[in-house]
């Protein structure tokens, strides 16, 4: 996750893809309907017909759209949509801010998408993939069970994504974290359940309720609904089910625990402990500090970060029914997470928890880490683990972690594979 922010209203990679429609039908009066009110100073309708007409004088005339493909950019979401012309393939950049209005339009060198190879430590032979169902009714959700393919009763875990409209895969660039673990626990004889993301797979119809949407229907309900699916699932065993959550799912991970008090075990990835406004905003300082010649153009764009921030801090019980987004959540979201401690929480549960950072995440920091450490202490049911040279995907890389890192092909390191392994099958069936 580039960017942690809250859920995304709707699938943004659609509406890129549409807007890119709108220029490829020079429906450039409806495409100029979609511009901030700064856009639509700098680049009006007449000038937009313009940029296009000599952007296919140069490239040819449009034949098709390829691809498309969304990431977070200093608190934006961008797509990139590749399109074919006569002459040339070229990446459109459609830039949204958070009220879904059209902030920046770039046409650029396509990025050939990196392939994401199996992790080298998977022995695909030692497993088998079956397809399945998490929930039902109008938010079931595909997902995909990994089980070995010998022995059993297995012991197995739910793999609970981090914010945005996730795949089963968590895939990010050239990475697919998520089907590493389910890979690599797979050939160590753990069941591994992974699904689509509510806010990828319904995200158009979750749009019609957004201002009601907390982090019970984002991310909570379908982790125990998939719990729930493997405790009545041939060949695994019932008692042995444990659940990770990676970023906003290991957030997350307390309140599904709680839920559900029969879970043998509890995994935190890059769990945050501080509220996520603050960490939006460190985020955002962070990726400013890299390049030192963007900050004053950043600087507009961090202001109006930390100025939603203010009113997120200000947020009464009062402002419940509001429809408003703050950085791209509706207010019952942020409400909802203030009422929430999750290291407090965490102390409450009778589970063991098992808790893993990497040391060169910027995105859930250390600072979150010891934030778990300090809140619960020492405790033989409690395990803490911290990688150094592992990012916010722990995957290992050298030097301050950027977000071109997460389109260099790479794997879960095979150390947090083991690690994970070895507590699950440490765990017995009364989950101790």
């Amino acid at each position: 996750m580039p960017l942690a922010a809250g859920p995304e209203s709707g699938d943004v990679t659609e509406s890129g893809k549409r807007f890119v429609d709108l220029l490829a039908k020079e429906d450039f009066a409806g495409a100029f309907a979609q511009f901030d009110p700064r856009v639509k100073q700098a680049l009006p309708e007449t000038k937009l017909r313009e940029t296009w007409q000599a952007l296919q004088a140069q490239s040819g005339p449009f034949k098709k759209t390829l691809a498309a493909r969304a990431e977070k950019q200093m608190g934006y979401d961008v797509v990139l949509v590749t399109c074919e012309f006569a002459r040339a393939t070229l990446d459109t950049k459609v830039v949204f801010d958070a009220k879904r209005q059209v902030a920046g339009l770039f046409f650029v060198p396509t990025r050939p998408a990196a392939t994401a190879t199996p992790p080298p430590y998977a022995r695909t032979n030692a497993f088998r993939e079956q397809q399945l169902t998490v929930g039902s009714g109008q938010w079931a959700l595909p997902g995909t069970l990994s089980v070995p393919t010998a022995g059993g009763p297995w012991p197995a875990l739910v793999l609970v994504h981090g914010s945005g409209p996730q795949d089963r895969d968590e895939t990010l660039g050239a990475n697919k974290p998520f089907r590493d673990l389910a890979w690599g626990l797979a050939t160590r004889g753990i069941a591994v359940l992974r699904y689509e993301k509510r806010t990828k797979e319904h995200g158009l119809k979750l749009m019609a309720a957004l201002h009601k949407l907390t982090l019970q229907e984002e991310t909570i309900d379908d982790a125990l609904s998939a719990v729930a699916r493997l405790r009545a699932t041939a060949g695994l065993d019932a008692k042995r089910i444990f659940v990770l959550g990676h970023s906003l799912g290991g957030l997350a991970v307390p309140r599904i625990g709680k839920a559900d008090p029969e879970l043998a075990g509890l995994i935190i990835l890059a769990g945050s402990t501080r509220p996520l406004e603050d960490i939006i905003v460190e985020q955002v300082d962070y990726l400013v500090s890299l390049d030192a010649s963007k900050a004053a153009e950043a600087s507009p764009k961090l202001a109006e970060i930390k100025a939603d921030v203010a009113k997120v801090k200000k947020l009464t019980a009062a402002d419940a029914s509001s429809t408003n987004l703050l950085l791209g959540a509706p207010v019952v979201y942020w409400l909802d997470l203030r009422a929430y401690d999750a290291p407090a929480t965490a102390r409450t549960l009778k589970q063991p928890l098992l808790i893993l950072q990497g040391q060169r995440d910027y995105q859930v920091t250390q600072a979150d880490f010891d934030g778990w450490k300090k809140a619960l202490g020492a405790s033989p049911n409690i395990t803490f683990k911290l990688y150094p040279t592992l990012n916010h995907l722990f995957i290992a890389g050298e030097g301050k972690s950027t977000p071109d890192e997460y389109e260099q092909s790479g794997h879960v390191a095979e150390t947090v594979v083991a690690d994970i392994a070895a507590w699950i099958l440490a765990r017995n069936s009364a989950g101790r």
